[in-house]
Order: C-alpha cells, then sequence, then structure tokens
C-alpha cells in the first residue's frame, strides 16, 4: 500500500494513533467520522498488515529513569554493509535507534543512551568494535515530536 491507496479515513486514523495511540480508542476515533468502531478496527487492522503502521512504542524520558546523557554518534559504514553493521548497531546494549542516512560519509546515526561517561566510551568502543568509523558525537537535550499534519488536515477537510 502506497500513500495514494489510504483515505481520509485511513490519515484520519494515522493522525489520531500519532497523537496519542495509547488513549485512541476505535470507538473514540469512529465517533469523529461518523462510521462504525469495527470499521476503524478493521482499518486498523490493515494498515499494520501492510506495513503503513510498523509499531508503537513508549516515549521515555531517560533523564528521569536515571541514564543522564543522551547522544547522537555520527558513524560511517561501507555503503554495501551499512544495513547489516545498523541491525548489529542496534543490538549493543544503550544503542536505542539507528538511521541509516544515504549518503558516503556520516552514514550512520546512532542514538544511544549512557548513565555516564564511561558508560558511553563503552558504547563508542563497541560502535568501532563492529568496524563503524565514529565521527561526531553530539549531546542530545532534548526531542519534540508531532504527528504528521497533513494527516489531520486531510481529516479536517471532510
Amino acid at each position: 500500500m502506497t500513500l495514494r491507496g489510504l483515505d481520509d479515513l485511513d490519515h484520519h486514523i494515522l493522525h489520531a494513533l500519532q497523537r496519542d495511540a495509547r488513549h485512541a480508542s476505535s470507538n473514540e476515533i469512529a465517533k469523529e467520522r461518523n462510521v462504525s468502531p469495527s470499521t476503524v478496527r478493521k482499518r486498523i487492522e490493515r494498515l499494520e498488515s501492510t506495513g503503513v503502521i510498523t509499531g508503537y512504542h513508549a516515549d521515555i524520558d531517560y533523564e528521569q529513569a536515571g541514564y543522564q546523557l543522551q547522544v547522537q554518534i555520527s558513524c560511517t559504514a561501507p555503503i554495501t554493509q551499512r544495513d547489516v553493521m545498523g541491525e548489529h548497531a542496534l543490538e549493543l546494549p544503550g544503542v536505542v535507534s539507528v538511521r541509516e542516512i544515504a549518503a558516503g560519509e556520516n552514514n550512520l546515526l546512532v542514538r544511544v543512551v549512557a548513565q555516564d561517561n564511561d558508560d558511553l566510551t563503552r558504547i563508542a568502543s563497541d560502535l568501532s568494535e563492529l568496524g563503524l568509523s565514529i565521527s561526531n558525537e553530539q549531546l542530545i537535550r532534548g526531542e519534540d515530536t508531532s504527528p504528521y499534519r497533513l494527516f489531520g488536515e486531510a481529516a479536517e477537510r471532510d
């Protein structure tokens, strides 16, 4: 399924789930769109089975959980091994996300969470042992996210 295969109800469902997946019930979504809850549940199942919705997650305040350092590490991997090396990096303790970038240099952005500098050094060493070349480390102070606004705008047009 591509974005073109989605209709306004699909967009509304995606926007509602991005706003707050934990509290967005099919009953509430159905009332907002004047459809049955079973229609919404079937749409969600279809969005999941076709890979449009790839999962649900909890947003964690790592500092509150005792992990004082959140760092983005810019790494370079051989382009032909970028995806495999990224998968291996994601398995390391302390690595919470890996983004593949379409570039020759700094083609993996690895987000890590560490308790202290010693923990961060261990994670960086583990990444190096995988064969990744580390070029930069940036301390993350915070991150905000937002639902994709065009999903909400498409739903509001109805």
